[in-house]
């Protein structure tokens, strides 16, 4: 990983803004980054900051969020650490950004956003599941992203229709999105009529499942399908372990396998179903990001998440839009309002939310290397576990 460091200061210009300390106008809107540049979460940040970084350009070169208020961006590493999270989130806010963004996990996003709640600024988590994220913090948090139970809808629907009658869940207590996904799968698996044989529990950095993968070859009669939230490192050793016993049970991930890590482990992850956040199928317009992102960094995204990114900074010109302002009460009152925020992932809603975002999901199958869609839309809300 990158060189650990408290401030990231870049001084390379990015489309008419830099990423750096530089001094603020009265009119600019100043968007501070919580988030990790180095650490477990840095796979899942950096490439969302490199989506948004792409939107500020763009908005920029238009005269600004709601065509007049530059965006400034200053972002910080939390190094993957929630208390050092909150201690950025405060460093942000005393210098008096507008918008804080938070990362892509709900317990450093949640210590954050409890700083950010108290001055009345909004945030949002980059890519952060957990669909009690704004209810733990308060209404001045939002999420940017399919929630769990909405992803573990989908997962479960899919199971069921592919006739699979017995599950078994493999979760980590260390997070709230390894926990509660799968806890959320089982409701909606269990709700389709299915039956989970068992479940197991994992420590986030564990290399060796050998006991769990024992375990689960040893079931009589065995699971029909595996489900976890598990992600880099995690689920390439749990992977490549269940493989190298023998052990070709179908498995059903989430978004955090959706990354270069998973796709290089080859043959081990054919047949792997995951939800994730888009799919660029032909003539749509994440497919159309995908050209203009490779003509201007030369190679195609290798994750959902820069796309993520970039639709967020279409979500945060849509609210300043919206409240002809950049104060962060009217802002954060305009966001609670959106709906259909046209994204490069499909249209964004947060009207009727609380907090959590109306979005598509998207269900793919890793085959060769390569992302097959399976599915697309959103679940039916009887489908949809409660938070």
């Amino acid at each position: 990983m990158k060189k650990n460091v408290t401030a990231l200061c870049l001084t390379t210009m990015l489309g008419g803004f830099a990423l750096s300390a530089l001094p603020a106008f009265a009119e600019d809107l100043v968007i501070g980054l919580a988030t990790a540049q180095t650490g477990g979460l840095a796979p899942y940040d950096q490439p969302s900051l490199k989506g948004l970084e792409m939107a500020v350009e763009e908005i920029n070169a238009a005269g600004g969020a709601a065509g007049k208020f530059p965006i400034k961006l200053v972002a910080k590493d939390t190094r993957s650490d929630a208390a050092q999270t909150a201690l950025v989130a405060q460093e942000l806010v005393d210098e008096g950004v507008k918008i804080v963004i938070t990362p892509c996990d709900a317990d450093p996003s949640i210590a954050a956003g409890q700083v950010t709640q108290a001055a009345q600024i909004p945030a949002f988590s980059f890519c952060a599941t957990t669909p009690t994220m704004p209810l733990a913090v308060g209404d001045y948090m939002f999420g940017n992203y399919p929630a769990d139970n909405v992803q573990a809808s989908v997962l479960a629907t899919y199971a069921a229709e592919k006739g699979y009658k017995k599950a078994y869940i493999l979760k980590s207590p260390d997070s709230a999105y390894t926990l509660k996904l799968p806890e959320y799968f089982g409701v909606a698996f269990k709700a389709k009529g299915g039956e989970l044989l068992g479940e197991g529990t994992y420590s986030m950095g564990q290399q060796d499942f050998g006991a769990e993968v024992t375990k689960i070859k040893a079931m009589n009669p065995a699971p029909d399908v595996i489900m976890t939230a598990a992600y880099e490192p995690d689920f390439p050793a749990f992977i490549r372990q269940l493989r190298g016993a023998g052990v070709t049970t179908p498995i059903l991930g989430s978004d955090g396998i959706d990354s270069p890590t998973t796709f290089g482990l080859g043959a081990t992850v054919d047949g792997v179903v995951f939800t994730t956040a888009g799919f660029a199928s032909e003539g749509s317009p994440l497919a159309d990001f995908n050209v203009k992102y490779k003509e201007k960094y030369g190679q195609v995204p290798d994750t959902v998440y820069i796309a993520n990114g970039y639709d967020l900074g279409k979500v945060i010109d849509a609210a300043v839009t919206e409240a002809n302002s950049i104060d962060p009460v009217a802002i954060r009152n305009a966001i609670a309002s959106l709906e259909n925020v046209q994204g490069v992932t499909g249209p964004i809603s947060y009207a009727g939310t609380q907090g959590m975002p109306m979005r598509s999901v998207s269900l793919v199958q890793i085959e060769g290397g390569n992302r097959q869609l399976i599915s697309q839309g959103v679940p039916a809300a009887a489908d949809v576990p409660a938070p």
